[in-house]
């Protein structure tokens, strides 16, 4: 790929990015980031599969941000990876979804590695905002 198709694609998502980041969620851009989070993850994490489709910007994002701050329960960390972005730390998260189907945007709820809650695109595209927040916020209350 070309260094200006890069550095274009590079702002395209800048602010897809700034809106999971300025909730408190982390990146993690690399499979050893990856890895090292999941690895050493404690209490319960949730997992923002980022996407640059119309359902990650009109549901996933704003949902996921929405529901953190309506809820009183809440994931004990928030991080990140962008499928088609950082595709080979999607690719090493996605190993932690085991039998999981790869699906993006998605969102997983982990208990230390494990996953106890997903919500694959198909329960994203199509729904209302309202209906994915209750989904995750259903899920924080069983599990966090």
């Amino acid at each position: 790929m070309s260094m200006a198709y890069e550095e274009y694609m590079r702002q395209i998502v800048k602010p897809m990015r700034e809106e999971l980041v300025q909730a408190g969620f982390k990146e993690l851009l690399t499979p050893e980031e990856v890895e090292g989070y999941v690895e050493n993850a404690t209490g319960t994490t949730l997992v923002v599969v980022n996407s640059v489709c119309g359902c990650a910007a009109g549901l996933a994002r704003p949902a996921a941000t929405q529901a953190l701050l309506r809820s009183e329960k809440k994931p004990d960390h928030l991080v990140t990876v962008f499928a088609g972005q950082e595709k080979d730390a999607t690719a090493k998260m996605r190993e932690y979804f085991t039998g999981i189907e790869p699906s993006s945007p998605s969102m997983a709820l982990l208990k230390g590695k494990e996953v106890v809650h997903f919500i694959p695109r198909d329960e994203i595209e199509g729904k209302s905002m309202e209906e994915v927040m209750e989904n995750l916020q259903t899920a924080f209350e069983t599990n966090c």
